[in-house]
């Protein structure tokens, strides 16, 4: 089981960046992913979630109208477009599987399993 994201970098604000997560050992199109961030220091912040057998998207108030969730189901990856970025965004992000749930319900419930969760890629934005 692995969620393998990449893409994370420096970027000035108001920049853009592009998230991708590689799914293995889950069964993609059957569970909803999504993505979640973290400082030290701070509770962990869900971002957006993608269902699978809704294919509803959904997206914390805070990243709405910027970020927008992806999945490509032929390459089992989940992407995460990021525009308009603010230094606020600083963060390591984290792919998530909502397994077993496909639809989601990370933003109400996180997933306490570790394996639900990739090891996360840093995103810096300078002002």
């Amino acid at each position: 089981v692995q969620l393998q994201a990449s893409g994370g970098g420096l970027v000035q604000s108001g920049g853009s960046l592009r998230l991708a997560c590689v799914v293995s050992g889950f069964t993609f199109d059957y569970y909803a992913f999504g993505w979640f961030r973290g400082v030290p220091g701070k509770e962990r912040e869900w971002i957006s979630c993608s269902g699978a057998a809704d294919g509803k998207t959904i997206y914390a108030d805070s990243v709405k109208g910027r970020f927008t969730i992806a999945r490509d189901s032929a390459k089992k990856t989940l992407y995460l477009q990021m525009n308009n970025l603010k230094p606020e965004d600083t963060a390591v992000y984290y792919c998530v599987a909502d397994a077993p749930r496909p639809i989601c319900r990370m933003q109400e419930d996180a997933p306490s399993r570790p394996e639900s969760w990739g090891r996360g890629t840093q995103v810096t934005v300078s002002s």
